[in-house]
């Protein structure tokens, strides 16, 4: 006799898989590394939010985690203001190390995607905007330099995109640079829907 599989029980064969698909990469990005400094992805494997900027800064190089350090602290504190959950959120940079062939960096961005499957993905500065409208994602569309514009990536995910942050932390304007186009993440994850 067969029984009907409920809600809870896909999502967590779903999350399951997202789990086992995100470690298999982990480990084949710190394989290619050769035990070179890298910042592995950070977040929910199926985040509804995914965060991506162009390479890692020193302190995710140290910690080998990507949006350690000054960049994340800024990112929860702007999240909490926004009234956005950052446990559904999940960060990467599109180059994972020094030395990263662009083109296998490529295919580990597609693959990420695939995985996490967001509704909203965040690209943060121009060389990160420039590398994600070059991975030829499936159904994909160009992603224009709209700071704070929602714009449409595939058929579902929905894309903004924002100044880097990592060169946002310094100075006053910059900070409200990357502010006044990140803040549209609030009125986005009001609207979604409770469930």
């Amino acid at each position: 006799m067969a029984t009907a599989v409920t809600t809870d029980e896909i999502y967590e064969r779903y999350l399951r898989k997202a789990i086992t698909e995100i470690n298999r990469l982990s480990h084949e990005i710190a394989q290619a590394a050769d035990r070179a400094p890298t910042a592995l992805p950070t977040g929910h494997p199926l985040a509804t939010i995914f965060l991506v900027k162009y390479g890692p800064q020193a302190q995710e190089l140290q910690e080998g985690v990507a949006f350690h350090g000054r960049a994340g602290n800024a990112l929860i504190k702007s999240l909490q203001r926004l009234h956005v959950d950052p446990t559904e959120v999940y960060g990467t940079n599109a180059v994972k190390f020094a030395g990263c062939e662009l083109g296998v960096a490529a295919e580990w961005l597609r693959r990420e995607l695939r995985i996490v499957e967001p509704k909203l993905l965040v690209v943060m500065g121009e060389d990160a905007l420039e590398f994600l409208n070059g991975i030829g994602f499936p159904l994909s569309s160009t992603i224009e330099t709209k700071l704070g514009d929602l714009q449409r990536f595939t058929p579902t995910i929905e894309a903004l995109s924002v100044p880097d942050i990592d060169s946002s932390l310094d100075e006053a304007p910059a900070k409200t640079a990357f502010w006044n186009a990140f803040k549209a993440v609030g009125p986005w994850w009001a609207a979604l829907p409770p469930y």
